[in-house]
């Protein structure tokens, strides 16, 4: 099993909108939305991380603590550690993280897209998925 993340375009100029597919094999077997910051050059705290090269994927790993509960850590990014994927609605609610939903909504008053019951999105990611696994990110010219 395996992630492939799609950017799909950048919403607004202070986040980067995408779609989050599981694979089995080669069998698609759920997908969901997702919410990071703009492109910033992988800088730390400000920027979504870096596509994957096609032959390098991500590792991602099951993992627990205290101030998100349990949720996803995506390792083998150039420069940086503890990059997540957790719940969250708001782009301004990640420091460089990715938060998966259901879809997109207009949740606040800001008129930039939020996730969708990223909560429910995530348990349902964590409970298909195995203890560890790859994930691929395309940019899509983003």
């Amino acid at each position: 099993m395996y992630w492939i993340l799609d950017r799909l375009r950048d919403g607004t100029p202070n986040q980067t909108l995408g779609n989050l597919a599981v694979w089995d094999g080669l069998k698609k077997v759920m997908d969901c939305a997702t919410l990071e910051l703009k492109d910033m050059g992988n800088r730390r705290n400000i920027s979504r991380v870096p596509a994957t090269p096609s032959d390098k994927p991500y590792r991602v790993v099951k993992r627990w603590s205290k101030k998100y509960g349990w949720h996803f850590h995506v390792t083998g990014v150039p420069g940086r550690s503890l990059i997540l994927v957790h719940v969250l609605n708001y782009v301004h609610q990640t420091r460089g993280c990715i938060g998966v939903g259901y879809d997109f909504r207009l949740i606040n008053a800001d008129k930039e897209l939020d996730l969708y019951l990223s909560g429910d999105t995530l348990e349902r990611l964590f409970n298909y998925m195995p203890e560890e696994f790859d994930m691929y990110i395309n940019d899509n010219g983003n």
